[in-house]
């Protein structure tokens, strides 16, 4: 047996031995400002925007301990932030362990606050303790003023660092007036630009009013000169009223479930609409749990077994035919789940999935009783809504068969592939694009120009169905809504399995035109309701074909807007000889000049498509895609000629 010391090793090639020097501690919060993506995910405009959420997030646990019910919110001229509440105040006497005031000890100690111990705040949304110290550290300038015990104190930070002790600026006059008031400059060598897009927060600071019954939030914007205050008694089942506020949705008045059970408040509100696709939101401590939960769980399930007990004690199901499916159940569901609980445990740390165990059995519990109540109080409701859910089965029974054929055949089987697809040879899915290409002719282009070891093509021909109109039967019976599951091969909607992707890399590729953005705008919709999860892991993308190729003294550009083509054009506005194509489609180009320009991992742009906003989306696309022409057409006049704003 060979023996090694592996106690110590030659310093070779000059390399520096690797000994206790090279550790580094970093003091304070100088590992937040060293490292702030860690902390708050990123440093560009959402980063930027979190910082604001840290704040009013404090705020809000306020409110959700009953002791606040105002929040000001103030964007200020220069980028500041200004938040504001009437809670009861930030303590400043000495913290015990510290040997510094509460107030500094919470404002610069991570991981120091009220919320881990349960005994000041039963419900909370941030639990890590980090939220207002991270904030500080990564600001230029931090200001903090408390009100409490009759008196005002206040104190300044800079770059995290106290640059004042506490001090008492004046007495107050209201000697019962409490609260805090946090104003903050984000540090511009940080995040470059300190710009807040209006937008964002004026929708973020809704919804937390909506999350919040009887919680007032006034939001200012002294740029815009703009003022709002959200207040929502009807809490959540305003929510989904203005979610819902232009379909044609059963019962008129939505479904409202509320109790608190074993520590944990529950609230549901429950809507459905003439549509196909299920919209379901999902908040625990008015964190916003994008990818749902426990919670979730509880409430599908739930949600399905009192739809079946309905349905076969009134005789609705036949005793030989087979139970109603989630997917029945939830075809045209509008819902929003809200849970409150003590010790939330999100799963990652962007907090975007719900993983309390017990949570699945209480929102279970609750929503069985709520839901079966309504339905003896409501019978011509919970008639009406079950027939609904009936016809779904139905539609899914006729679906089946070809839903078979095309989802749980193995996709990895050559036979099982489309004939028009042309596959890659790599067999690492990680390594392996699909392009969904518009055209035959464009398609041919592709086959010829790509690297044949990376990149697969399908090509489509014409415009796809549109789903948002179309019943699942028609769309699974559609040729290239078949083509593209096959090819993918991780089936659709409760079927959806990722692990079977066969490309890590899925990107549209239309033409630079009108129609190419209609075929886009029919296969987002399609990603959008019946393969999310493809959007929501960061696999899909929109490729970026050029609109002009000018060429110029010997020179070449390929450009991709008008605004450039114009701008090349009075840059050489010299040259005399000066020869401009425009690029109607894709088909257009040569193998060679479509490689170069659009499939080049080396040269191309690709746009990740995200999903930042789901209830926004999901309006959106209802709007444009579904049935309703007036309202499609009022969208597109008040549109048309400007920006489109998406804060509906």
């Amino acid at each position: 047996m060979e023996h090694r010391n592996t106690t110590s090793h030659p310093n070779v090639s000059g390399v520096k031995e690797y000994t206790a020097e090279d550790i580094h501690v970093l003091g304070g919060l100088e590992a937040v400002r060293l490292r702030p993506g860690m902390y708050i995910g990123s440093t560009d405009q959402n980063g930027l925007h979190h910082l604001v959420y840290e704040i009013v997030n404090n705020s809000i646990d306020e409110a959700m301990a009953g002791h606040c019910n105002r929040i000001l919110v103030t964007l200020l001229n220069g980028g500041i932030i200004s938040v504001e509440d009437n809670g009861r105040g930030i303590p400043v006497d000495i913290h015990p362990v510290t040997g510094k005031s509460a107030l500094e000890t919470i404002m610069t100690t991570l991981h120091a606050g009220a919320k881990f111990g349960g005994r000041t705040y039963q419900v909370s949304g941030g639990l890590h303790g980090v939220g207002a110290a991270v904030v500080n550290a990564l600001s230029a300038w931090l200001k903090i003023a408390v009100k409490r015990d009759g008196k005002i104190y206040e104190q300044e930070y800079q770059k995290g660092v106290p640059q004042t002790e506490i001090f008492e600026i004046r007495g107050n006059d209201n000697i019962s007036e409490t609260g805090t008031n946090v104003s903050f400059l984000a540090d511009e060598t940080i995040f470059g630009e300190i710009k807040y897009d209006f937008t964002v927060l004026c929708k973020w600071l809704r919804e937390m009013a909506y999350l919040n019954r009887g919680l007032e939030i006034c939001f200012k914007d002294e740029d815009r000169d703009y003022e709002q205050t959200f207040y929502f008694e009807g809490g959540i089942t305003s929510f989904i009223q203005s979610l819902n506020k232009e379909r044609a949705v059963y019962p008129p008045q939505p479904i409202y479930i509320s109790k608190a059970a074993k520590g944990t408040e529950v609230e549901i509100a429950i809507q459905y609409y003439d549509g196909y696709a299920e919209s379901v939101l999902t908040f625990a401590n008015c964190v916003n749990t994008a990818e749902g939960g426990t919670h979730l769980t509880g409430f599908r399930s739930a949600l399905t077994r009192v739809f079946n007990d309905y349905a076969r004690i009134h005789k609705l199901l036949k005793e030989d035919e087979p139970n109603l499916t989630g997917e029945d159940v939830r075809e045209g569901l509008s819902a929003i789940i809200n849970v409150k609980l003590t010790d939330p445990q999100f799963e990652g740390q962007t907090k975007t999935k719900l993983g309390n165990a017990e949570v699945k059995g209480i929102v279970e519990t609750v929503v069985s009783d709520g839901l079966s109540l309504y339905f003896e109080e409501h019978p011509n409701d919970a008639e009406g809504i079950t027939k609904k859910c009936l016809i779904a089965a139905k539609a899914r029974e006729a679906a089946r068969k070809a839903r078979d054929l095309v989802v749980k055949k193995n996709s990895l089987f050559i036979g099982t592939l489309p004939g028009k697809l042309a596959d890659c040879s790599e067999k690492d899915p990680s390594n392996c694009e699909l392009y969904l290409v518009e055209g035959d002719s464009a398609g041919g282009s592709a086959k010829q120009g790509r690297n044949r070891h990376t990149q697969a093509i399908l090509p489509l021909r014409g415009k796809i169905i549109n789903v948002e109109k179309a019943s699942p039967e028609k769309m699974i019976s559609h040729q290239e809504i078949r083509a593209i599951i096959t090819a993918l091969g991780i089936g659709i909607d409760d079927e959806l399995d990722l692990s079977k992707l066969r490309y890590h890399r899925v990107i549209i590729m239309t033409d630079a035109d009108v129609d190419g953005a209609h075929i886009r705008t029919l296969l987002l919709t399609f990603f959008f309701r019946h393969m999310k999860g493809l959007i929501d892991n960061g696999h899909l993308y929109i490729a970026q074909p050029p609109l002009y190729r000018i060429k110029f003294s010997r020179s070449e550009q390929w450009l991709y807007s008008e605004a450039e083509k114009e701008e090349l054009l009075r840059e050489i506005g010299g040259v005399k000889k000066v020869e401009v194509q425009r690029y109607k489609g894709l088909g257009e180009m040569t193998a060679e000049q479509l490689w170069q320009t659009t499939m080049n991992p080396a040269t191309r742009t690709l746009l990740r498509v995200e999903v930042e906003d789901a209830a926004k989306a999901d309006h959106i696309i209802h709007t444009l895609m579904g049935d309703e022409v007036p309202l499609r057409k009022a969208f597109i006049q008040t549109h048309a000629r400007g920006v489109v704003n998406l804060d509906v």
